[in-house]
């Protein structure tokens, strides 16, 4: 079997949380959460579907685990259990299969429906046991036929009882992820539809605190067994980036990628959290929506490898569109341009 590059990262990011190593995952789990819709942009231009299909999606996948630049191949249990258990797609691969472990409905997107209004309600789809088995039920022995690796999300939104209710569930999950030895990491949202204060003179909600807080808070009562390989949240800016860093450096902290804006935004983004503390970030949408997607995570391994700055990653990435006859969907100029703002 060969070696996984996140466990040799891990490893290293627990005994020198200072140094420059950095996990880079390709977040593939969008069907989970945006319909038909995940696949992303179908960009041939012959006008009948919007988007790719679910069969394209997953050949995506597979073409970016064998380019064997990232750390981890996030998907759903389905795809999961073709690629990983089916395939074995992952077995002479560095790249490390995980399964998105729940589906809160803050995350039930797509083209239908206002579900992602409402304040989340916790919910999982997927068993642990299905994750790593492909069934309901598995023996011990089966427990390695699938992914060890699962993502769980938490989005609290300043409510005592609907956040109590979250972090209730999540606890179940853990004891059961410990016993079943499962692994996982941990992604906090920001407030989706967060609580209005009834006071006069209270302070507004800063997501920033309220997140850092939340997981300080969270994982102080979570002994070393079960607590997450690391975390998955917004990027804040370097502020709130620094103040977790500083407050327990044997965090690792990740980030998402986010929804939308220029190649320079997301080359951006990676570069200055990781000049604030995260050791780890996670890209969806900004990889399923790149105009080559492998071409665009060789530009982000750079990045998070010291390679290459931000700006001239951008440069670089527009050329390897013209050397691969892509076209771009903005202008070398256009694309240059930031737009994404974070706090001081």
């Amino acid at each position: 079997m060969t070696e996984k590059t996140l466990d040799i990262k891990i490893d290293r990011l627990r005994r020198a949380p200072f140094c420059s190593e950095f996990i880079l995952a390709d977040a593939k789990d969008a069907d989970m959460g945006f319909g038909i819709a995940a696949p992303g942009p179908d960009y041939r231009g012959n006008g009948r579907h919007a988007f790719r299909s679910l069969a394209e999606f997953r050949e995506q996948m597979r073409e970016i685990v064998r380019q064997g630049l990232v750390d981890i191949m996030l998907m759903s249990a389905s795809s999961s259990e073709l690629l990983t258990i089916e395939e074995r797609l992952f077995d002479g691969s560095s790249v490390t299969p995980a399964v998105r472990a729940n589906d809160s409905t803050d995350i039930w997107l797509g083209m239908s429906g206002e579900y992602s209004r409402q304040p989340s309600l916790p919910f999982r789809t997927a068993t642990i046991d299905q994750i790593q088995s492909g069934r309901g039920r598995c023996e011990d022995a089966d427990r390695t036929r699938g992914a060890d690796l699962g993502l769980y999300s938490i989005t609290p939104n300043n409510d005592t009882r609907l956040d109590r209710e979250s972090l209730e569930h999540y606890r179940e999950f853990r004891l059961e992820a410990e016993a079943k030895r499962f692994r996982h990491f941990l992604e906090v949202f920001a407030p989706n539809a967060p609580a209005s204060h009834t006071s006069a003179s209270a302070k507004p909600l800063e997501p920033g605190r309220f997140i850092n807080d939340t997981i300080a808070r969270t994982l102080a009562g979570v002994p070393r067994a079960a607590r997450p390989l690391f975390l998955k949240m917004p990027y804040f800016g370097p502020r709130s980036m620094e103040a977790l860093f500083h407050y327990d450096p044997t965090l690792i902290i990740g980030i998402l990628g986010g929804s939308s804006g220029t190649t320079h935004d997301a080359f951006h983004l990676l570069a200055d959290a990781k000049r604030h503390g995260a050791r780890a970030a996670l890209f969806g949408r900004r990889i399923n929506y790149a105009e080559d997607q492998l071409a665009f995570i060789a530009h982000l391994r750079a990045i998070a490898d010291d390679q290459l700055a931000a700006e001239e990653a951008v440069r670089s990435y527009h050329a390897e569109l013209v050397k691969r006859g892509v076209p771009p969907l903005r202008s070398l100029s256009e694309d240059l341009q930031l737009t994404a703002t974070y706090d001081a």
